[in-house]
């Protein structure tokens, strides 16, 4: 199991650099071609950059499980940033009411919250535990 993880990290690693590939590629094209100031396509940019950044909280995980590390942390994380790639990429028109839109991005909050919540619950948590051992 332990090579298959390990195996699995270095995959991360080599979507890593093809996505900062794409996303030099694509800044790139937004400098030559002037829509740097268009904030969908900025938007988008973005939502790579995140995208990166997660990829990034998937390899540190698949690293401390390795080692037999605490996840969690990690993993809300990566949880975090996700959550936060979809309200930043969030569109009103993409729903057939308001009402859906409300509901959705209500739940995307919630979500939201619980994880940082979450988040900071277990540090606390890992915290005490340092504090405790001699």
């Amino acid at each position: 199991m332990q090579w298959l993880v390990l195996a699995t990290a270095y995959f991360t690693l080599i979507l890593f650099v093809i996505g900062v590939f794409d996303l030099l590629l694509g800044l790139w094209n937004l400098v030559a071609s002037g829509e740097f100031t268009d904030p969908l396509a900025v938007v988008e940019l973005l939502n790579t950059v995140l995208l990166l950044l997660i990829i990034v909280e998937v390899h540190r995980t698949l690293i401390a499980y390795a080692r037999d590390e605490p996840v969690v942390r990690i993993v809300i994380g990566a949880a975090i940033i996700a959550v936060a790639r979809e309200i930043i990429s969030f569109r009103i028109d993409e729903f057939e009411t308001t009402t859906d839109a409300l509901v959705a991005a209500s739940g995307f909050g919630i979500l939201l919250l619980g994880l940082v919540v979450a988040y900071f619950v277990v540090r606390y948590t890992e915290a005490m535990d340092t504090a405790d051992q001699p």
